[in-house]
């Protein structure tokens, strides 16, 4: 039986129409299930090219290099520390755990006090206890008690402003209670500063040579903290200075401060509860 084209077709099949500009495309056919799951083995088959391979390699390097940097950072800043400098923290550290331990043992007891029998008078001394401690800390009150002496020796004239604020702040920081410059006692509105000759200024006063830093602490961890490398006292020794600490069981602190008056602040007034 021969077709429109002239060709013979076997005998009873009919070819599909073949698709024009508008008719259907022809329908495939099923895959058998072998061709399946061929189709499917090679789906889950990953095979790289090298520059792919390269890339991995370059990426898994570059993760495990950024965690030893981080990791050799977060070390660093112990590691690099002198033996010395380690110790001085240590002390550091320990002596600022025992001292919040002490007050916390402190706070208690003064709980149970005031929860006892007792408690209108433990109120009234723990009331007064509370006063001389702020009395100390506003300067007003003399004050004695173990700490150091720092004297300074400055033949140069090398002591700057910034040098003796170090150093205030280096003592604040090692738990000092009570700090007096010179005839200046140390509170929290002190400033530092220098006058038209350059000469170092404690709260406008003049400081003169030698100088001479009394606070009042545990004396062993004020010293450790003034001879910490690249401190205080090591500043001044570099610059030409003459530091001498000397650790005491009994310090006086006799300067006083004088308040002032505030122009601005004024207390919150107390609300009371419904």
């Amino acid at each position: 039986m021969a077709d429109e084209t002239g060709t013979d077709s076997p005998a009873g099949e009919q070819e599909e129409p073949r698709p024009g500009r508008f008719g259907r495309r022809r329908r495939r056919s099923a895959p058998t299930r072998e061709e399946a799951r061929r189709r499917l083995l090679s789906f889950g088959r990953f095979n790289p090219t090298r520059g792919q391979l390269v890339a991995a390699v370059l990426t898994a390097a570059l993760g495990v290099a950024l965690v030893a940097q981080a990791r050799v950072t977060e070390e660093a800043g112990l590691q690099q520390l002198r033996e010395t400098e380690l110790v001085a923290l240590l002390d550091d550290v320990t002596s600022r755990a025992e001292s919040l331990g002490s007050e916390v043992r402190q706070l208690e007891s003064d709980r149970e006090r005031l929860l006892g029998d007792e408690g209108d008078e433990a109120a009234a001394q723990a009331a007064q206890e509370r006063l001389e401690a702020y009395q100390i800390l506003a300067g007003t009150v003399p004050a004695q008690g173990p700490g150091i002496s720092i004297l300074v020796a400055d033949r140069g004239s090398v002591v700057t402003q910034t040098m003796l604020l170090d150093g205030i702040q280096e003592l604040r920081d090692a738990g000092a209670e009570a700090i007096q410059v010179g005839t200046v006692r140390v509170v929290a509105s002190t400033f530092v500063s220098t006058d038209e000759q350059g000469q170092v200024l404690l709260d406008a006063q003049v400081l003169g040579a030698p100088y001479t830093i009394k606070a009042i602490g545990d004396p062993h961890t004020l010293a450790g903290a003034m001879a910490i490398p690249g401190g205080f006292s090591d500043a001044l020794r570099g610059a030409g200075a003459t530091v001498t600490v000397v650790e005491a069981d009994t310090v006086v602190i006799d300067a006083l401060h004088e308040p002032i008056e505030h122009r601005y602040a004024r207390p919150v007034p107390s609300t009371q509860a419904p």
